[in-house]
Formats: C-alpha cells, sequence, structure tokens
C-alpha cells in the first residue's frame, strides 16, 4: 500500500499553533467555552490544542472533556465487527456553555452527528463548534462543516487519511493512503 505524506510533524505543529489562535480570537478567556475532544482519535487533537491553550498562551481556564460516540452512531449494529467503546470524561455541565468538538478528521459527519446527539446527556449547550484537522470536504453524507480547519483534503472515497500522533503512534505526520 502506498501512502503519501500530506502533513509533517513540523507542519502538525504549526496547524494546531494556528487553530489555537483561532480558538483565541473568538473565546478570549475561555471561561464559558469546553472542548470536547471526540473519542478515540479526536482526543489526542483535543489534549494538544488544550496544552497549546495553556502553557504557549497562559489561558488558564480551558475546561477539557473526552466524549465517546460509540452508541450514538448510526452504524452501531451494522457493521460486523464489534465497535469497541472508549471512556467518556465530562466531569462538568455544558448547560449555557460554549462547546467546541474537535476531532480528527472530518468524513462523512456521522461522527458529528453522533456527537451532537451524545453531549445532549450533559446539558443543552449554548452553541456548539467544530474544530478538525483534516477536512475531507468532498465526502460528506450531512450537511456539516468545520468551523476551524487544518487542512482541507480532496480525497477520493477510496483513499484513506490517516493521522498519526506521537502520543499513539511514535510521530506526527498525517498520511493519504
Amino acid at each position: 500500500m502506498s501512502q503519501k505524506i500530506l502533513l509533517t510533524s513540523k507542519e502538525v505543529n504549526i496547524i494546531l499553533h494556528r487553530l489555537a489562535c483561532q480558538l483565541i480570537e473568538k473565546h478570549s478567556d475561555f471561561s464559558t467555552t469546553i472542548l470536547i475532544g471526540i473519542q478515540p482519535r479526536g482526543s489526542f487533537l483535543a489534549e494538544r490544542i488544550a496544552k497549546i491553550l495553556k502553557d504557549d498562551y497562559q489561558i488558564d481556564q480551558v475546561k477539557l472533556g473526552l466524549l465517546d460516540i460509540t452508541f450514538f452512531r448510526d452504524d452501531f449494529r451494522r457493521n460486523e465487527k464489534t465497535l469497541e467503546a472508549n471512556k467518556t470524561q465530562i466531569d462538568f455541565l455544558v448547560e449555557d456553555k460554549q462547546v467546541v468538538f474537535i476531532d480528527d478528521v472530518l468524513y462523512t459527519g456521522r461522527s458529528i452527528r453522533a456527537a451532537l446527539t451524545a453531549i445532549q446527556s450533559f446539558g443543552r449547550p449554548k452553541s456548539i463548534e467544530l474544530l478538525t484537522l483534516i477536512d475531507r470536504r468532498f465526502s460528506r453524507d450531512l450537511p456539516i462543516q468545520p468551523d476551524y480547519r487544518g487542512r482541507q483534503v480532496d480525497a477520493i472515497n477510496n483513499e484513506k487519511v490517516r493521522v498519526k500522533w506521537h502520543e499513539k503512534d511514535g510521530e506526527d505526520a498525517v498520511y493519504i493512503e
């Protein structure tokens, strides 16, 4: 299987800082904003963005949660492969807060639809935005678009976009296969 690198470690780092700055422009002190990483792969991106906001931009009020959408997916019972649930870690209410969903790749939009349903268990947000590292813009099944995007990729449907994170995969990079 041949793969082509879309983003190197250096490029990923630059994009993460740009995304953090865009969040600061919109949410300033984050007193009413909550970051929610969509499990499993969005959690790595969410944790990185939260760390950049705290360490590099001295924003101490960043609240970060991780949301498992496994049982809210519309393909939950359609796969032959058993889906493996992750742990939801949200120890605060989202009632009347500005929620920013964070996921690594926006593809069909179905994961985000599931996240919209799942977050209702934690209250009614004031607003919801979407931040993605990779936006596969020609592959949507649902009318969902990111508010913040790292890179837009035009990949045909049988091509896969793989995001690798140092914490899990030993490197930061994005490949197309």
